[in-house]
């Protein structure tokens, strides 16, 4: 892995560079000329000494490092999602790349078969899976950083990708506008964002934040990070089966099924996931359901606010759809 030519320091926004005749991995740190260093772990520049409120996703992608890589399912999930969000794969043929958020790269592996150089971040120990599965790629290069302080030179990228990120932030508008500002002119961001029903008033709100799963997520976030992610893999173990058994008895048990997946705290993928096999469904499930008990933020924002939040950051060309998790977007920055 060679230093990208978007690397800056971020004190002085100097040009990094590894030990003379050795590779990112091959160093124990990057140097800028004004003496910043910066250590390298694992083959991954750190550029953040925390996770801040993504420790749990650190876990979770260390945990399960391969569930969705396409290359591991034998399946193009994560290839369709993301063709479909970039409104075509050939949008980043030949282009530079910045993904942010990149977890354990399922969206990595795509962008790189794709032809794109990738600079991907993440301000979670992902980073470390994410570089275990495609070290070595050409083009490839990974690090850890907080969107909101990026190590790059501002306006250099031609793409940034940021899916599954945006509502675990604090802020999803000042993340956008950290996005906005690592675009070259005419460049193109692709986000998406969870969503509620529109035009939903209080009544919605109040019977979401009463469901027991939004109540256990409450429960769950008292709790050290590593503590949850026991606690939230023995609860899977202990009512995922349930879920499976009614699923395989077809139409019959779906009034009960339907009950079952509003009063669990499980994230039931059986039905939606038909490429992959039981056991696949079942490994997605335990991934998401940590997701969605352990995040620190959940925000929700129908397509209307998705659009206004780029056009607030100055962008043009605003394309947002409800598809996936909830709103997919895309715009460009001003030529």
């Amino acid at each position: 892995m060679n230093v990208p030519p978007e690397l800056r320091c971020l004190e002085h926004g100097a040009v990094l560079v590894a030990a003379p005749g050795r590779s990112v991995e091959e160093s124990r740190e990057l140097a800028c000329p004004r003496g910043c260093r910066i250590p390298v772990e694992g083959g991954v520049p750190r550029f953040t000494a925390t996770e801040s409120y993504a420790a749990g996703f650190g876990l979770q992608w260390l945990a399960h490092a391969r569930t969705q890589l396409d290359s591991a399912t034998g399946t193009r999930i994560s290839h369709d999602r993301l063709s479909r969000c970039l409104g075509g794969l050939e949008r980043v043929s030949g282009r530079s790349v910045l993904e942010v958020g990149c977890g354990a790269g399922r969206f990595t592996e795509v962008l790189l078969a794709a032809g794109a150089r990738v600079f991907a971040s993440d301000i979670s120990r992902a980073v470390e899976a994410n570089h275990a599965n495609l070290q070595g790629r050409p083009g490839y290069f990974v690090c850890q950083a907080d969107l909101m302080r990026l190590p790059i030179e501002p306006g250099s990228f031609e793409v940034v990708v940021a899916l599954g990120v945006l509502q675990h932030t604090p802020s999803p508008e000042a993340a956008v506008r950290s996005l906005s500002a690592a675009l070259r002119p005419g460049g193109l961001l692709v986000v998406d964002h969870y969503t509620r029903p529109p035009g939903t008033g209080w009544g919605w709100r109040v019977g979401a934040a009463l469901a027991p799963r939004s109540l256990l997520r409450h429960v769950m976030l008292t709790l050290p990070a590593r503590t949850a992610q026991a606690v939230v893999a023995g609860l899977t173990r202990l009512v995922l089966p349930l879920h499976r058994r009614l699923w395989s008895r077809g139409p019959v048990a779906n009034p009960t099924r339907r009950l079952l997946r509003y009063l669990s705290p499980i994230v039931d993928h059986y039905d939606r996931l038909p490429e992959l096999s039981a056991e696949q469904v079942a490994e997605w499930s335990a991934l998401d359901t940590h997701d969605a008990l352990t995040d620190r933020y959940k925000h929700l924002r129908t397509a209307e606010e998705v659009a206004a939040m780029l056009r607030a950051a100055g962008l043009v060309e605003v394309e947002v759809a409800y598809a996936g998790n909830g709103v997919e977007a895309r715009a460009r920055k001003p030529i």
